[in-house]
């Protein structure tokens, strides 16, 4: 909804006083916060959030200034959140280093309601375990790179989908995008961007990977192609990727790859 609204063409000719502009509800491309400032300018207060149901809403803020120097970051923890990072093993990391982010705080949830299996595996030591992976700088700031079942494995490189989009949105030719991954034989999988291109707009793969490289890591562009009218989203707005997933595997014909 924040890109639709930022991109209409007659948005400088609704004299519209933009106080407050809040960014959430699914990752936000780090050109959004940017684009909104560059648009309403500097006086706009910018906000973004970090949260699920478990956590009550938002239990990490992004806001003003810092959002501004820091459009990538989801902010820092509520004052009455803890956070820590931890690796599969449940062993905390030090700042710097991706892993599952884990929270603790008053408004996080006490257990799902007659559901003791899924309680069991998202709450150890009073922890809620998200399911989400990122990572926390020197300065306190969050980092969410990716759904931990999201994850692009590709020849044993860990590929994070979000950091995927958030270069391709930056293509003037694309409207809406998302990342997956393709079973392969040989990578294990590799990178597919889904996209919806913008009104008679039309890109190649081979376009589109050589956008990439100028912002990825080699093994980080797109190897397929595919091409959607519009991304299927949830109820609450959010990219779908499980309906994508079929999607691709049901019109697999249309898939353009590299490999």
């Amino acid at each position: 909804m924040a890109r639709q609204l930022l991109d209409h063409p007659g948005l400088a000719d609704l004299g519209l006083d933009i106080r407050t502009f809040p960014l959430g509800g699914a990752a936000v491309p780090p050109d959004l916060p940017t684009k909104a400032l560059r648009i309403f300018g500097d006086g706009v207060q910018i906000l973004n959030g970090y949260g699920m149901t478990e956590t009550t809403s938002a239990v990490v803020i992004n806001v003003g200034a810092e959002y501004a120097a820091r459009p990538d970051s989801v902010g820092r923890p509520n004052l009455t959140a803890d956070l820590k990072v931890i690796d599969p093993g449940g062993r905390e990391l030090p700042a710097g280093q991706v892993g599952e982010l884990c929270f603790r705080s008053p408004q996080v949830v006490k257990e799902y309601w007659n559901r003791p299996e899924d309680t069991r595996e998202a709450f150890i030591d009073g922890w809620f375990r998200g399911g989400d992976l990122g990572y926390v700088d020197e300065e306190g700031f969050v980092y969410v790179v990716d759904r931990l079942k999201d994850v692009v494995i590709r020849g044993g490189e860990n590929i994070y989908c979000a950091e995927v989009e958030a270069a391709l949105f930056e293509h003037p030719a694309i409207g809406d995008v998302a990342v997956i991954g393709l079973a392969e034989e040989h990578m294990g999988e590799r990178v597919c961007a889904v996209i919806t291109p913008r009104d008679g707009a039309a890109i190649t793969l081979g376009e589109l990977k050589k956008f990439a490289l100028d912002r990825l890591a080699p093994f980080m562009c797109p190897e397929a192609l595919f091409v959607m009218p519009e991304l299927p989203k949830t109820a609450t707005g959010k990219i779908a990727k499980g309906d994508i997933r079929s999607a691709v595997a049901a019109g697999s014909e249309r898939l353009e790859r590299s490999w």
